[in-house]
């Protein structure tokens, strides 16, 4: 038997290194001829070595192979493969794989994503920055703009002055052409200040009618449209959900039938379009509306078919019939949001977004920008929220007392200042990294989705937090509340570019297993294609492929959880290294797993989506603990982080692996679930949440002035105005500065300083020599800083209305 279980594993060696079946059998039958020689084994296990190498052998040889095994599987498959709807074929085919798929495959090649270059920002991006950027933030006060449900007139005109609707037009139109990361830096500083500023400013550099016209529009509408929207003459928006169709875009009930009308007195060739479109950005406001319809063509002016699909027009709000001008109002964030409506709204063929060529290709054309575009706006308006709540909260928590000292220092309060700082920086790591491969031209979709609805949700704990950190002050609206808008803005970016529950249970795992697994879409599109002897090959090479992959990932995820993944080789040396080989473990035994749910629950799939987001949480940690990794690497590996990445790498290990373990747990044969989980984690869970301990050096950082804090909050706006935040930056300061004198007054006077006591604290210390008059005058200007930002506001009978 010896010889046997060596045979075993070499076969397990060869399925770990994922060699060849020709490698495979070539050292099989060295082995075999050396075992049956030299060992002289009984006879049944003579047998079961040479059946075990002829087997692999057989299989080795295609024309065989075909004939026993795959062309058997194409035939069945070819007939119980479902049909995709164009919309879900036209989804799938949007963007590129990127990193996502290096974790898919079980296998990830560390070196390819620590190669990735770090992204920066360009001067000219650094200078709008750091003045335009700077100056409008100036401009702005929240609660004015709440108040008055809208940003001031001059600062729309000078949002329009300076280019910011125009940052992704290229220059030779006259935009500012910045790249993803500066488009991301824009609108997080920007959110940081004021959300209906950001939004207002996003939403025309997202998915919407300049990017559309820069990939899609005719030469004759970019020559047109794109230099009055880089100049803000054209305000746009973009039209896609209606009452009944919100993600299911194919039920979208807004047609438009080709036809013959008149236009500038002449009969032209062009569509009769009628919609009702709800929840548009900028709509009320808006010169040109880009639009998403159903075409069909009855009287076939164009040709045979008459479904064409959907498609995209840019149409001027002053055509007659468009309807626009009535406004929604979004909980927390008075942006401009409203509905429109048009009823047989006559437009030639040239409003067509590329012209006729380009009818029924909207679905396509916009996939295409939403893979990029959903990875830039969003993540970064998340991305602020979670530096803004983690700065305010970790200076709050300082200057806020109880029971004699900062609420900080409480474990109860350490708690959430841990989760503000590690989700933030997890958050801003993913942010950064998906920046790096768009301006690589990558377009991922698969990544964008879990960048969009990880950074959201994550934001959305972040404000969670801060308002529990806070309590009352921010719960009582006034000019000096920094939070409550914010926490009431929260559900806009998670309902937005696809809900978040939609892009959890469907897109990130259903679009991501085809997309990113190295066979299956191979599989598909060969078993999809007409039989013939070229799709015959492609299918039994694809099988095969998916075969050994799935055994090498078996035994991968079995050698690794036996050997705690320590024989896998780190790209990195110091005390991160465990993380990289912890994470190839992990993807192993996703990419198991996952094999494992598609293999057996099949075209039922698509709707077992609890078990889906299960492997999207997997797929999404997986993603985010690589970013944090490679963040910490491009900034130079400072010590003062340290904290944040274990804090964020052991959380999504935590995660990753009881996602896991859910799945099995409800795996529709249980038995095989038992058995996977074995095979996965066989000497139990691994794994273990962030230690007290771990989260008490990470919540420090958020209550001190350190180099780690400058980093996670940087590229936020910090107001240094007489305002809220601007008044709280200043007393957080002041109290790091007293700090030293607090003891000292603590000490001789036996009473602790608070907003209540100052006054005669500082005098009984100037009186008794313990301070000198600058140091008095110091503690006066800082606890009354510390008063103004803990008191809360109130308002006269005559100046409250509720309307």
């Amino acid at each position: 038997m010896t010889g046997f279980i060596l045979l075993i594993l070499t076969l397990g060696t060869l399925a770990y290194l994922r060699q060849s079946l020709i490698t495979a059998f070539v050292t099989l039958m060295v082995l075999s001829l050396l075992f049956t020689r030299v060992l002289h084994p009984p006879a049944l296990v003579t047998v079961l070595t040479w059946l075990t190498t002829i087997g692999i052998g057989a299989l080795s040889y295609r024309p065989l192979r075909r004939q026993l095994v795959s062309d058997r599987v194409l035939d069945w498959f070819h007939r119980v493969l479902p049909t995709l709807s164009s919309t879900e074929q036209e989804a799938l085919e949007a963007g590129t794989v990127w990193w996502d798929a290096e974790l898919f495959s079980g296998h990830p090649n560390w070196k390819k994503l620590l190669a990735t270059p770090t992204p920066a920002l360009r001067p000219e991006e650094q200078a709008f920055v750091d003045g335009p950027v700077e100056t409008l933030c100036q401009m702005l006060d929240h609660w004015q703009v709440q108040q008055d449900g809208d940003l001031p007139p001059e600062a729309w005109q000078y949002i329009k002055d300076n280019g910011f609707f125009s940052l992704i037009i290229d220059k030779q139109y006259g935009g500012l052409d910045f790249s993803a990361a500066g488009n991301s830096a824009v609108v997080m500083k920007l959110a940081s200040c004021n959300l209906t500023a950001a939004i207002t400013v996003m939403v025309p550099n997202s998915l919407g009618p300049g990017e559309l016209l820069t990939h899609f529009g005719t030469q004759e509408q970019r020559d047109h449209y794109l230099p009055r929207l880089a100049r803000g003459e054209d305000i746009p928006c973009f039209a896609l959900t209606a009452p009944m169709a919100g993600s299911d875009a194919a039920a979208m009930p807004d047609r438009g039938i080709v036809c013959k009308g008149q236009w500038q007195g002449e009969e032209v060739l062009g569509l009769r379009i009628t919609w009702n479109k709800r929840y548009i950005t900028l709509s009320p406001v808006a010169t040109v509306l880009g639009l998403a319809f159903q075409a069909f063509d009855p009287d076939h002016l164009l040709g045979e078919q008459e479904a064409l699909g959907i498609t995209c027009a840019l149409i001027p709000t002053d055509t007659p019939g468009v309807w626009t001008g009535n406004r929604h109002l979004p909980a927390g964030c008075p942006f401009m949001n409203g509905p429109t409506r048009g009823e047989n709204v006559f437009i030639p063929m040239d409003y067509l977004i590329g012209g006729r060529e380009r009818i029924g290709q909207g679905w396509r054309m916009l996939m295409y920008c939403l893979a990029a575009g959903r990875a830039i706006s969003l993540p970064a308006l998340a991305t602020a929220g979670g530096k803004y709540c983690a700065r305010v909260s970790g200076e709050y928590a300082r200057i806020r007392k109880q029971f004699g000292m900062p609420i900080a220092y409480f474990e109860g309060i350490e708690e959430p200042l841990a989760r503000l700082a590690g989700e933030t920086y997890r958050m801003d790591a993913a942010r950064r990294l998906t920046l790096a491969a768009l301006d690589q031209g990558e377009k991922p979709s698969v990544l964008s989705a879990i960048l969009k609805w990880h950074t959201t949700e994550a934001n959305r704990r972040c404000a969670n937090d801060a308002m529990d950190i806070h309590g009352g002050k921010a719960i009582i609206q006034g000019p000096g509340n920094y939070l409550a808008s914010f926490y009431q803005a929260i559900p806009i970016a998670i309902t937005v570019e696809g809900a978040n529950i939609l892009t959890r249970t469907l897109i990130i795992f259903g679009q991501g297993a085809i997309r990113n697994h190295p066979y299956l879409l191979r599989e598909m599109k060969a078993a999809r294609a007409e039989l013939s002897e070229q799709s015959k090959q492609d299918f039994d090479l694809a099988l095969f492929g998916h075969l050994g992959y799935t055994f090498s990932n078996i035994v991968r995820a079995l050698a690794l959880g036996l050997t705690g993944a320590r024989l896998v080789k780190a790209p990195v040396s110091g005390r991160t290294a465990h993380y990289y080989r912890q994470l190839t473990r992990m993807s192993a035994a996703f990419a198991f797993v996952a094999d494992m749910v598609l293999a057996v629950l099949g075209n039922s799939f698509k709707f077992r989506e609890k078990v889906s987001g299960r492997l999207a949480d997997v797929l999404t940690h997986l993603y985010l603990a690589s970013a944090v990794l490679k963040h910490f690497e491009d900034t130079g590996q400072p010590r003062e982080d340290r904290a944040l990445v274990h804090w964020a790498v052991r959380d999504s290990l935590f995660h990753i692996q009881n996602s896991l373990i859910n799945t099995l747990r409800n795996f529709p044969v249980r038995w095989l679930g038992v058995l996977i989980r074995c095979l996965v984690f066989p000497l139990g869970r691994p794994y273990k949440e962030p230690s007290d301990n771990l989260g008490k050096h990470v919540a420090r950082i958020l209550i001190t002035d350190n180099p780690a804090r400058d980093r996670l909050t940087g590229g936020m706006y910090l107001s240094d105005a007489d305002d809220a935040t601007g008044r709280l930056h200043k007393a957080f300061r002041g109290m790091l500065d007293i700090a030293d004198l607090e003891k000292s007054l603590r000490k001789q006077l036996g009473e602790a300083l608070n907003i209540e006591n100052f006054e005669s604290m500082a005098e009984r210390g100037l009186q008794q020599g313990i301070l000198d008059p600058a140091q008095a005058e110091q503690i006066r200007t800082t606890m009354a800083l510390a008063r103004d930002v803990i008191n809360v506001d109130d308002f006269s009978p005559d100046a409250v209305s509720f309307r």
